[in-house]
């Protein structure tokens, strides 16, 4: 069976995908990030990637063409703090959907992988050039 078979398919992934968006739709740093006016849209986009990842139909990919993660977030600008808090937010919604222990930890495992890859500023690095030698 698959993860997404294991954890009961889409609802799974519609509640982990409801209650993260309940945390980012109040979040100062990440609200900005996500369209004002495609709620549904934005949760219907990670549900349906979600659910493609871990084994359930390729339905995002054949509406939306390879996820290319690293390239769609390409325009944001996600730095170790909205990294951390967009964490919290997927944990504290893992903890709401409440899957199997060690399915669970396989999850949580690859959100965080997923959410350093995406880092794409980090203020304790200087991107301008030094103005003297």
């Amino acid at each position: 069976m698959t993860f997404y078979e294991q954890v009961g398919g889409r609802a799974f992934f519609e509640r982990l995908v409801d209650a993260f968006y309940a945390g980012v739709w109040t979040d100062d740093v990440l609200r900005p990030m996500y369209p004002q006016d495609d709620y549904a849209g934005a949760k219907e986009r990670l549900t349906g990637f979600l659910e493609q990842y871990w084994g359930g139909p390729g339905t995002y990919s054949e509406q939306r063409g390879h996820p290319r993660l690293r390239m769609r977030h390409a325009p944001f600008p996600i730095d170790p703090e909205a990294r951390d808090r967009w964490l919290h937010h997927m944990r504290a919604a893992v903890d709401v959907a409440d899957p199997p222990p060690l399915l669970r930890e396989e999850l949580l495992d690859y959100l965080d992988r997923a959410a350093h890859a995406m880092v794409n500023r980090n203020p304790a690095f200087r991107t301008d050039p030094p103005t003297t030698l």
